[in-house]
């Protein structure tokens, strides 16, 4: 399992910094706080970066599927005041991604370490680098509906020994234990039954909206970068009580979106989690400023339609293609001469 660590984004209007006191996993990089990382104190790192900074701090994490947890907060003045935009704001698609910084950085170190001939340092940091990636898929495959797919097939097997349970318990007239047993397979079957059709609608997902695409949200007005997505809504019953998923016309089976929020528009929202159908395409290509911390992490750049082009390691994680724009055909009017 990934040991505790909690992690935090900040970004600020000049240089930002990258804090937290030294837990036990950032043993291996010891060898590269004189060269990569400045001591401020025995206590706390001090990485310096252009404009991002990730927060380490070294109290333990809990996530829903590991001992591993995000906060994320902006250090901009006049952001007090809530807004209704709040309730669509997502700690677990901001530790989402930040598990997925974590996961580069890390490989990252483990090739320089590799090209400084540090290989003891690059061992350990590769078994780092396996214990975050192994979590990462579980993950993954939970919101893909495999980890649902195997649960309809084990449930299925269990229904199967439970009727010939079932049938022995008849033939030797013990009713009360195939009452139980009848009792118990219903609740089986409504079970498989569930996670049969989370599975599907996985595999079926359709979206309306691409990785790097900026959108518009319908209600709340601000500008928006797509990051992630899911084919239905991966939020607690608490998250949703409180988003008011209900109410959606779509409801939570429609795919929600991970979005990078314009800094200027909502300094305190940062990351949201967007159901598609209050999303909306721009009228017309957007080539203006839009700030974020993440940006130059997730992305290369903005293509010629102003959009941000993935990663590659941001689309082999939600297996999207590559995003080609097309090219005007050239005019033949003038008999294809200059």
């Amino acid at each position: 399992m990934v040991q505790g660590v909690s992690l935090s984004t900040l970004a600020t209007c000049g240089k930002s910094r990258f804090y937290g006191p030294s837990p036990s996993w950032m043993a291996p990089f010891e060898p590269f706080k004189r060269s990569h990382i400045t001591s401020a104190t025995g206590k706390h790192l001090i990485w310096n970066q252009c404009v991002q900074s990730l927060f380490l701090i070294g109290y333990r994490y809990g996530s829903r599927h590991s001992d591993f947890k995000a906060e994320a907060a902006w250090m901009f003045r006049g952001g007090e005041r809530g807004s209704d935009a709040s309730a669509e704001h997502s700690e677990s698609a901001n530790e989402d991604i930040l598990m997925f910084f974590f996961q580069l950085d890390l490989a990252t170190r483990v090739q320089c370490a590799l090209n400084m001939e540090q290989y003891d340092i690059a061992q350990q940091l590769r078994n780092k680098l396996t214990e975050v990636e192994e979590e990462i898929i579980k993950q993954q495959q939970s919101k893909r509906g495999l980890s649902s797919k195997s649960e309809a097939q084990d449930k299925a097997l269990s229904i199967i020994r439970l009727r010939s349970d079932l049938q022995n318990a008849i033939e030797n007239e013990d009713y009360a234990l195939a009452a139980e047993l009848r009792d118990e397979i219903s609740k089986l079957e409504a079970e498989s039954l569930a996670a049969s059709a989370k599975a599907l609608a996985h595999e079926n997902a359709q979206y309306m909206f691409r990785l790097g695409q900026k959108v518009k949200h319908k209600i709340f007005g601000y500008r928006a970068v797509i990051c992630g997505m899911d084919p239905v809504c991966c939020e607690s019953s608490s998250w949703m009580e409180n988003a008011q998923v209900k109410k959606l016309s779509r409801g939570s089976t429609q795919p929600f979106y991970q979005v990078l929020v314009d800094a200027h528009a909502e300094p305190n929202l940062l990351v949201a989690y967007v159901p598609e159908e209050s999303l909306l395409i721009l009228d017309k290509p957007d080539m203006g400023r839009f700030d974020h911390p993440y940006i130059s992490f997730l992305f290369y750049g903005m293509d010629s339609a102003g959009d941000f082009i993935p990663i590659k390691q941001l689309r082999e994680k939600y297996s999207r293609p590559r995003h080609e724009i097309p090219i005007d055909p050239p005019n033949n009017e003038d008999g294809g001469q200059a």
